[in-house]
C-alpha cells in the first residue's frame, strides 16, 4: 500500500520497523474491537444476570490483576524458552475467544469466569508484544513507536463499543452483541498470522541498543511503584458503565458510545503524548496524570454532559497507561530480560488495579465522595514517585 508524503512525514520513515509496528497495530485494532466491545457491556450484562456493584467491580479488578500479575510469568517463560511467538498466539486466542463465548453465559458466575479468562489471555501476550515492539524504538523513538501502535489499538477500542451500541439501538440484546464480536476475533488472529510470517525474528529490527541496563535499576522499581499508585485510581469501565446505567445519568444505548468517544479521543491523545514524550520526557507524564485524576468527580457526580467530559479525562488516563508508561519502562529495560521486565512492571501495576477496584467497588455502595477522594488521591500520589524515579535514572546515567 502506498503511503502519501504527508502520512510518511507524520508517521516516520517507511521502514521495516514502522511496518512491524503498523502490522501489530492492525492486530490490536481487531483485538480491541473484540474485547473493548465486550467490555462496554460487561457491567450491565453482569447486572442483568444478578451481580451487584461490588461483585462487578471486584470481578473487573481481579481480572485486571490477573491480566497484569501473570505478565511476569509469561515474560519469564518467553525469555527462557525463546518461543515468544507461540506464547503470543496462545495469549491472543484465549484473550479473543472468551469474548464471544459470553453469549453462552447462563449466570453472572459464568460471565465472571469468562472475563477472568479474557484478562489471563491478555496477560500472556502483552509482555511479548511490548518486548517485540521495543526493538523498533531505536529507530522510531520510544514514545512514538508505542504511540502509533496504541493509536491503532484505540481505533479498535472506539469501533467495538460503537458496534455494540448499534446492536442495542436496533433492538438487539447483549448476547447478540457478544456473538457478533467473533468476526473481529477471527480477523485479529488472521492478522497475527501475517505478522508472524513477515517478521519471524523482530529482534532483527533493532538499530543501536534499545536495552542498555545490566539489571533491574532503582529507577525501574520506582517507576513500578508510581504505576501501581496510578493504576489504583484508574478504574475499569465495568464499574463506570454500571453507575451510568443504574443512576440513569446516561441512556443504556449511549453507554457504549461514551466508551467509544473516550477511546477515540485517546487515539489523538496517544499520538500527541508519544511525540511530546520523545521531545520533553517525564513532564509529559506528570501533566497527563494530573489531567487523568480529574475524571472520577465528573463521571460519578455529573449528568450526561459532565459525565462525558469526565470520560475524556478517563481516556487520557488510558492513553497514559498504554503509551507513556510503556515508553518509560522501555528506557529501563535490562538486555536479555525485556519480556520479564515488562511483565514484572505490569504485575505491580495489576496490584494497584486490584486494590483500587476492591476499594472503589466497596466505596461505591457506601460513599461516592469517598470513592472520588480515593481515586484522585491515588493517582496524584504517583507524581512524586515518578519524579524520584527520574532522578534515580539521571544519577545512574
Amino acid at each position: 500500500m502506498a503511503v502519501s508524503r504527508g502520512w510518511r512525514g507524520w508517521l516516520g520513515p517507511a521502514s521495516p520497523a514502522l511496518t512491524f509496528v503498523l502490522t501489530m497495530g492492525v492486530v490490536n485494532l481487531f483485538g480491541d474491537i473484540t474485547y473493548e466491545g465486550g467490555a462496554s457491556i460487561n457491567g450491565p450484562f453482569m447486572g442483568a444476570l444478578g451481580a451487584s456493584a461490588a461483585i462487578i467491580s471486584i470481578t473487573a479488578g481481579a481480572g485486571e490483576f490477573l491480566g497484569y500479575a501473570l505478565r511476569s510469568v509469561a515474560g519469564y517463560v518467553a525469555d527462557r524458552s525463546g518461543k515468544y511467538w507461540l506464547v503470543t498466539f496462545i495469549g491472543y486466542a484465549i484473550n479473543l475467544l472468551a469474548v464471544p463465548a459470553m453469549a453462552l453465559a447462563g449466570g453472572w458466575q459464568a460471565a465472571a469466569a469468562l472475563i477472568l479468562a479474557e484478562r489471563i489471555g491478555r496477560a500472556m501476550r502483552k509482555p511479548t508484544v511490548e518486548a517485540m515492539l521495543s526493538y523498533t524504538t531505536g529507530e522510531l523513538g520510544r514514545g512514538w513507536a508505542y504511540a502509533v501502535n496504541t493509536a491503532l489499538d484505540e481505533i479498535g477500542a472506539t469501533v467495538g463499543p460503537l458496534v455494540i451500541a448499534l446492536v442495542l439501538l436496533l433492538n438487539g440484546d447483549y448476547r447478540m452483541g457478544y456473538a457478533l464480536l467473533s468476526i473481529s476475533a477471527v480477523l485479529a488472529l488472521a492478522s497475527l498470522t501475517v505478522a508472524r510470517i513477515r517478521f519471524p525474528l523482530p529482534s532483527r529490527l533493532e538499530q543501536g541498543r534499545t536495552a542498555e541496563a545490566k539489571g533491574f535499576t532503582a529507577a525501574y522499581w520506582l517507576y513500578m511503584l508510581a504505576g501501581t499508585c496510578f493504576a489504583a485510581g484508574l478504574m475499569s469501565f465495568e464499574l463506570i458503565s454500571y453507575h451510568l446505567s443504574v443512576s440513569k445519568a446516561v441512556p443504556d444505548h449511549w453507554i457504549p458510545v461514551f466508551l467509544a468517544i473516550a477511546t477515540g479521543f485517546g487515539v489523538i491523545v496517544s499520538l500527541v503524548l508519544g511525540r511530546l514524550y520523545d521531545r520533553v520526557g517525564l513532564p509529559v507524564v506528570l501533566v497527563a496524570v494530573v489531567l487523568s485524576s480529574g475524571f472520577s468527580p465528573l463521571v460519578f457526580l455529573g449528568g450526561f454532559q459532565v459525565a462525558l467530559a469526565g470520560m475524556l479525562l478517563w481516556g487520557i488516563g488510558y492513553a497514559t497507561q498504554d503509551t507513556l508508561l510503556k515508553a518509560v519502562v522501555a528506557g529501563e529495560l535490562p538486555e536479555g530480560r525485556r519480556n520479564l521486565a515488562f511483565g514484572l512492571f505490569y504485575a505491580g501495576y495489576g496490584v494497584g488495579w486490584l486494590i483500587g477496584s476492591i476499594a472503589t467497588g466497596l466505596l461505591y455502595e457506601r460513599s461516592l465522595v469517598g470513592l472520588i477522594v480515593f481515586a484522585v488521591a491515588a493517582q496524584l500520589a504517583s507524581l512524586p514517585v515518578f519524579v524520584m524515579a527520574r532522578r534515580q535514572g539521571s544519577a545512574a546515567a
